[in-house]
């Protein structure tokens, strides 16, 4: 069970907790919900820096996670550095464009193998890789 920090994308009254908080409302926390942690390691720990590998379900705050830490530990706890590296099908490794290779044909092609993950119609979409038409634009000094 986890508890949702209060600066989320969660929603009251369709807007988000965050937005709430920084125009200075009231907020109450969400009540704890049920999340799945599949995996949870200790990479690295250099006091008072540790690095953890998580892999979770949808709906989990790492953020939660270590500030819970802290609390356990009797202190408190942040997180310095965040990096997600899957999402659904996707992973950092295998799906990132290295700057070296933004181009526009570039990213269409590697917008249509991520598409190419999806089922259905959306799979079938392709992308225009041309640039458009550029336009010639005249501008009279008064």
């Amino acid at each position: 069970m986890q508890v949702p920090p209060l600066y989320s994308a969660l929603k009251k009254d369709g807007e988000r907790l965050s937005t709430l908080m920084k125009r200075g409302e009231a907020v109450e926390a969400k009540p704890a919900r049920p999340v799945r942690v599949y995996s949870l390691s200790l990479q690295q720990f250099q006091p008072p820096l540790f690095t953890l590998d998580v892999e979770c379900g949808g709906g989990f705050y790492v953020r939660s996670l270590v500030s819970d830490i802290g609390k356990e530990l009797s202190t408190c706890a942040s997180i310095q550095e965040l990096t997600r590296t899957k999402h659904g099908p996707f992973t950092l490794e295998e799906h990132a464009l290295h700057e070296d290779r933004w181009t526009i044909d570039e990213i269409a092609r590697s917008l249509e193998h991520c598409m190419s993950l999806f089922p259905g119609e959306q799979s079938h979409k392709k992308f225009k890789t041309e640039l458009p038409a550029e336009t010639a634009v005249s501008r009279e000094d008064k």
